[in-house]
């Protein structure tokens, strides 16, 4: 059997440097990962993302910051600074020999499987500010945290709501949060831990604020913040941020007594949940599992092994074990804020797809009025035609296209189509993720040069230039413009 030469096989250049263990993030896990294995005499890359680029944290990624950021955090040398401060294990691991690269985003996971057999070896796309490249591995493992579960309520689109990790990573990792008084939306755990975190920083807290009758958190934790003056409201109803000149100026709500009331503050925290950070496990094809038990989506492990060979998974992003469930916790919660939405409440704030473009399946609205014939179309007439799927409703109506990669609609769009459609919240499929998982600059990705081989493939595989010859015809006299074959 012949070979052709326009086969992408044998074309990838290997990657640009190559780890024997690389480690993706640098919190506690990812760190203490370092530490062991530098210890154990392995060679060990160890890079994360922090401290963020400030034009993607004015995106919300990778966790929802809220525009609460100081100026601070444009002054990357003092983060740095900050960062170590925060994390005293990270000196150890410098210390011991681990190569720790700060400010360094992993953007792809690429390793050999179903419609990607040409790699000469496991790969991770890295970058930094200006330039990006291939970093082979043996040994790869994810310690990439958790990121915000965010839900809309009217007002929730301006400065001053926020998530509790995109909160800690202010307050503790940057010293760069800009509020003093803050409401946390949520009784459990998290907000209980986010309170705690608030206080100890010297912030004010408001309340704790919860939709369900049952407070969620333990009673001794509960009684800790009472006794710290912070109040714990509860069968809370109709919430909404009141805006001021730079941004959220408080919380309207409806109590359980039915009165209305207003606390005064300048950011709203929800706390209602986190969900692993799965992006690149799964968009380089590693099993994911339906799990509310562990946070939502979260990897199928064997131990801490991945479904990927020589890819493992440690710390929050293997599961965040909360301990209930949390699709339960948050359903109840968006059954609440929804109750009383408006259909002009926006879901998506980087599309401005709102409550009602998702419930009636609407086109983007720069595509004009929509037709009669999709005017029929509602998201329950499309359920009927079949199970619904995220993807489609993305590509519909453009909910969770934005830059932010859907960090702050994803999880509350598919609890919203589980509870329209009356299915179960893990029958609804995962929207996929696809490299580059964070949202990067042109520049940086453009950086990556193929080899001479691959470039003189492009017509084929890119479909520019010469699409419409014949294949027999390809790098003949008869194509419109000859590929000139490399040997």
């Amino acid at each position: 059997m012949g070979h052709d030469p326009s086969a992408i096989d044998g074309k990838f250049k290997r990657a640009d440097e190559t780890a024997q263990l690389l480690i993706i993030g640098a919190g506690s896990a990812g760190t203490e990962a370092a530490i062991a294995a530098v210890q154990a005499g392995e060679s060990v890359l160890l890079v994360d993302e922090n401290p963020v680029d400030p034009q993607m944290m004015g995106l919300d990624a990778p966790l929802f910051y809220g525009g609460r950021m100081t100026s601070a955090i444009q002054r990357p040398e003092r983060l740095l600074e900050q960062m170590l401060a925060a994390n005293p294990r990270l000196g150890v691991a410098l210390e011991l020999g681990v190569d720790v690269r700060l400010g360094v985003t992993a953007w792809g996971l690429y390793v050999n499987g179903p419609n990607l057999r040409g790699l000469p070896q496991p790969m991770v796309g890295l970058a930094d500010h200006g330039r990006s490249w291939m970093c082979g591995f043996e040994r790869l493992i994810l310690a990439t945290g958790a990121r915000d579960v965010a839900l809309a309520f009217p007002g929730w689109d301006q400065p001053g709501v926020m998530g509790a990790n995109g909160l800690n990573a202010l307050v503790t990792r940057y010293d760069a949060f800009a509020g003093r008084r803050i409401v946390v939306m949520g009784s459990g755990e998290l907000a209980v831990a986010t309170a705690r975190l608030a206080l100890s920083y010297g912030l004010e807290v408001a309340a704790l604020v919860e939709v369900l009758s049952k407070p969620q958190g333990s009673p001794d934790d509960l009684d800790g913040l009472a006794e710290a003056g912070v109040p714990l409201l509860l069968g809370c109803t109709q919430l909404s941020a009141v805006g001021g000149v730079e941004g959220v100026a408080g919380l309207a709500l409806l109590d359980s007594a039915g009165i209305k009331r207003t606390l005064s503050c300048d950011t709203i925290c929800q706390c209602m949940g986190l969900a692993p950070a799965i992006e690149l496990l799964n968009a380089a094809g590693g099993d994911i599992v339906a799990d509310a038990m562990r946070g939502g989506h979260a990897p199928r492990l064997d131990g801490i092994a991945t479904s990927l060979a020589h890819v493992s998974a440690v710390g929050d992003c293997a599961g965040t074990q909360p301990g209930h469930d949390v699709w339960a916790y948050q359903a109840a919660w968006l059954r609440a804020l929804a109750a009383h939405a408006d259909p002009s409440m926006i879901v998506c704030q980087c599309e401005g797809v709102t409550r009602g473009d998702l419930l009636e399946v609407r086109a983007p609205r720069y595509l004009g009025d929509p037709t009669e014939k999709s005017r029929a179309r509602q998201l329950k007439t499309l359920a009927a035609d079949g199970p619904v799927n995220q993807d489609q409703i993305k590509r519909l109506t453009r909910a969770c296209m934005g830059v932010c990669q859907a960090r702050r609609c994803r999880e509350q769009v598919a609890l919203m189509l589980a509870l329209e459609t009356g299915v179960r919240q893990q029958d609804v499929p995962l929207a996929g993720f696809r490299a580059p998982v964070r949202p990067l600059p042109l520049r940086v990705l453009a950086d990556f040069e193929e080899s001479i081989a691959m470039r003189a493939g492009w017509e084929i595989w890119m479909a520019i230039p010469g699409q419409w010859a014949p294949y027999d015809a390809i790098g003949t006299d008869l194509e419109f413009e000859p590929v000139q074959e490399v040997r």
